[in-house]
């Protein structure tokens, strides 16, 4: 592949590795670890993960169980969790915190699988805008390297395939997760 196409590819690859993590950051009913990645707590000072701070693990389908290694993280980490918007009230027996995800309604299984199909769109116009900088900088070589049209053509042809793979990329990321929001 043309190296002048490399750079457009990478930073679809990372649209859909940022849609990835977004995503992991759904949770569906079932507990999932990765909606405490954006949480940090407060370690001596520092804003810190809470995976860095503590075992976190899943226990039961819909638990999440937290357990720091210094028993004076207890409370950074239960004020963190109820100051974000994860929307789930922490239990804690002094060395253990525990989340609890309640069943969701259907009609916040509807919301969720709304959410998901938006931040698909915006991965899409992410992609989009990738494709038209692309364009734009191979019109621009057309102007001042001695390069030919069909070789200009050749580009566009390449990265308009490569937006389509990742637009596909992304329908099916979309497709999967509402699939997951939606089954009970």
């Amino acid at each position: 592949m043309d190296e002048r196409l490399n750079i457009y590819e990478e930073k679809m690859k990372k649209t859909m590795n940022n849609l990835a993590e977004e995503y992991g950051g759904i949770r569906a009913g079932r507990a999932n670890p990765h909606v405490l990645d954006k949480l940090r707590v407060d370690y001596y000072g520092t804003p810190t993960p809470i995976q860095q701070v503590a075992n976190v693990n899943v226990p039961e389908p819909r638990m999440i169980q937290i357990q720091p290694w210094e028993a004076s993280m207890v409370k950074e980490i239960e004020k963190a969790i109820m100051t974000s918007d994860l929307g789930i009230n922490p239990t804690n027996d002094g060395k253990l915190i525990r989340l609890v995800f309640p069943e969701l309604t259907e009609e916040r299984r509807k919301e969720l699988a709304k959410d998901v199909k938006k931040k698909g769109e915006n991965a899409k116009v992410a992609i989009r805008n990738i494709r038209r900088d692309g364009n734009d900088a191979f019109k621009k070589l057309s102007k001042s390297e001695d390069i030919s049209e069909d070789e200009i053509k050749d580009l566009e042809d390449s990265l308009q395939k490569l937006t389509d793979k990742y637009i596909a990329n992304v329908d099916k990321a979309v497709e999967e997760k509402t699939k997951e929001i939606l089954t009970v």
